[in-house]
């Protein structure tokens, strides 16, 4: 079925940074509804262009239906509109990533991000993006990340979605970045609109290739934003600046297995969130991680408790 857009379903033009939050749990493991009105109001306050939810630092495979639906109606409400809330949809097959997407359609989402098929081929992906597309008045980007999916969508696959399927973004995260956002951008033109990710590692060298900002967590989420703003103002030198000063702690906060457990703490000392908290299975810091983390945002200028930075 294909859902007409109501007028004001549509996103002009999506670019900056949309910061990927975590969901907030009690130490008990139970919702933190309070934390996500206040994790709201601190990316407000950071100066980002959007929320994405229910990622992979959402810990969104560890949620009931029911929690999704109520994490999803929580953030949009907090939210006020003032930013816009993309919701990450992940299912075994076709009928559950509608379900999914309608799901944060209703809710007030204005876009999803939708991890790909296991294991399918090329013609089942394209059909698969495609009908989700038409399925739906928001608008579907793409999710590409083999190394946790473990699925590789070929940069042939979503310009055909981009000029084709009605799929006109992607949230791209295969290494190494930098070629497929050019061959992307060879065969899509101004078809599909890229995002980078991976804790913002790259986002340098993605707004460079073409990218259109980056969709990712990083616990100091001002910082990335300042990096996209003067990229976009013009100001190549500035930015290279920012991301040059605060590298080593973009770099550090990205670390496979611990990083959700990073960022929840660092959040949590910032007054976002009132508990690091992370549901099993998940790795905790130990406390000499912990020291490692605070003596790597001290080496940088930064204080962790500190509330966002105006740049």
């Amino acid at each position: 079925m294909t859902v007409t857009a109501p007028a004001n379903a549509s996103l002009a033009a999506p670019s900056g940074v949309y910061v990927i939050c975590p969901t907030p749990f009690q130490a008990d493991g139970t919702l933190d509804l309070a934390s996500i009105g206040t994790l709201v109001e601190f990316q407000v306050s950071a100066g980002v262009a959007g929320l994405a939810i229910l990622g992979f630092l959402g810990e969104a495979h560890k949620l009931s239906s029911e929690e999704r639906r109520t994490v999803v109606a929580t953030f949009v409400r907090c939210a006020e509109g003032r930013l816009p809330v993309w919701v990450g949809v992940r299912a075994l097959g076709l009928a559950g990533a509608i379900e999914q997407a309608r799901e944060a359609q209703e809710l007030g989402a204005t876009a999803v991000f939708a991890a790909p098929l296991d294991g399918a081929s090329d013609a089942m992906q394209f059909e698969y993006y495609a009908t989700l597309a038409k399925s739906v008045a928001i608008p579907v980007i793409i999710h590409d990340f083999p190394d946790s999916f473990g699925t590789e969508i070929k940069a042939e696959v979503v310009a055909r979605l981009g000029r084709e399927g009605g799929v006109g973004m992607i949230k791209m995260e295969e290494p190494p970045v930098g070629q497929k956002i050019t061959r992307i951008r060879e065969l899509a033109g101004d078809s599909m609109r890229i995002f980078g990710g991976l804790g913002g590692v790259y986002l340098l060298e993605e707004l460079q290739r073409g990218a259109v900002g980056t969709m990712t967590g990083f616990a100091f989420p001002e910082i990335l934003a300042a990096i996209y703003e003067r990229f976009a103002a013009g100001d190549e030198a500035g930015a290279a600046a920012v991301c040059d000063k605060y590298c080593p702690l973009i770099r550090y906060e990205f670390q496979p297995k611990i990083g959700l457990a990073l960022r929840k703490y660092i959040y949590m000392r910032r007054g976002a969130i009132a508990c690091n908290a992370i549901r099993s299975p998940g790795m905790r810091i130990d406390d000499i991680t912990t020291r490692e983390l605070e003596a790597v945002v001290q080496r940088v200028g930064l204080a962790i408790d500190a509330p966002p930075l105006r740049f």
